[in-house]
């Protein structure tokens, strides 16, 4: 029996199973980084985590604040400059799973990182796309992951920053994007992976402890769920540490580098 866990652990954790030892993985920074790299520390040793930047085969000991963050170069096998990272490993289909994250999202996977709001007059001007556009369009797939609430789960988005499965069923395709877009969403609440006819998203499981109607409360659409819906398996011991020991060394180190 593992011991308490919070729903972020959560989270993060069942992200990282999804990842195998034979994945070339284009990681996003924040939630999609420490699940990526709790992989890499656990059951996926010998996964390639390549950020924007350039760095390719990176093994960070502590989280990095960016894409440029040095713990990145440090750690890697190569690093390579951002058009070649993108024109010969992210356009020529060297890279297997993108791991993105979202401010935004709707039920086909389309991400918005752009703006709350009027694009012309914006309630909040977010981060921005950076290179998601083209890692969502050019990764053989795209695994998403993100904490539900009614303002990020939305029925429609209100900027286009990454395309998902468009309007859904064969809209990639019909673009004459050749890749498979979003094939898993992980949430502090449920694993969720698109319905193979129709490409809306479905829960698949709910996280021990929580309920339909917890998943429901917190998305803006109706949810649609799994006729096997199953159960997440609870975090392992062995995964909770890797994780604890991750977010402690990552707060030392940052916390060092501001004193």
């Amino acid at each position: 029996m593992s011991e308490a866990f919070s729903p972020d652990e959560m989270m993060t954790i069942a992200a990282a199973r999804a990842l195998g030892n034979s994945d070339i993985c284009f990681v996003g920074i924040g939630a999609p980084s420490a699940a990526c790299n709790v992989a890499r520390l656990t059951h996926a040793p010998d996964i390639t985590l390549i950020y924007e930047s350039g760095t390719i085969g990176t093994a960070p000991d502590v989280l990095p604040l960016s894409i440029g963050d040095g713990e990145l170069c440090e750690t890697a096998v190569t690093t390579v400059g951002v058009p070649e990272m993108f024109r010969y490993w992210l356009q020529g289909g060297r890279i297997s799973i993108g791991f993105l994250g979202a401010a935004q999202l709707d039920k086909f996977g389309n991400i918005n990182t752009t703006v709350i709001g009027d694009y012309g007059a914006p309630k909040t001007r977010l981060p921005g796309g950076g290179g998601a556009p083209e890692i969502a369009s050019s990764c053989g797939e795209i695994f998403i992951t993100m904490k539900q609430s009614l303002r990020g789960m939305v029925e429609k988005i209100d900027f286009f920053t990454s395309f998902g499965h468009g309007s859904g069923g064969n809209h990639r395709q019909e673009l004459g994007i050749a890749t498979k877009g979003p094939t898993l969403l992980v949430t502090d609440l449920a694993v969720w992976k698109p319905d193979p006819v129709t490409k809306e998203f479905t829960v698949r499981s709910l996280h021990p402890g929580v309920t339909r109607e917890q998943v429901q409360a917190t998305c803006g659409w109706e949810v649609k769920f799994a006729d096997d819906l199953g159960t997440t398996e609870a975090p392992s011991e062995q995964e909770l540490n890797t994780l604890r020991d991750l977010k402690a060394r990552t707060k030392a180190a940052h916390e060092g580098q501001a004193a």
